[in-house]
């Protein structure tokens, strides 16, 4: 309890706004790299899902001819 009433005196809201630019552009920044990155294991991840069908499907046919 202590810690977060320490932690809450360390808060600080500009009064000028304009100071919010530079955090709001790093966060922009940010969260379109985190986009792409979780779209691209996305589709990563369903191309290794495609190779594993494919590895099933030959299991299964060496598995017949046995």
């Amino acid at each position: 309890m202590i810690n977060w009433v320490l932690g809450a005196m360390f808060l600080y809201f500009p009064e000028d706004k304009t100071e919010y630019i530079p955090a709001a552009i790093s966060f922009s920044i940010f969260l379109i790299a985190c986009i792409f990155t979780f779209r691209w294991i996305i589709k990563y991840s369903r191309k290794e899902e495609e190779k594993t069908k494919i590895l099933e499907e030959q299991a299964k046919l060496e598995n017949k001819k046995l």
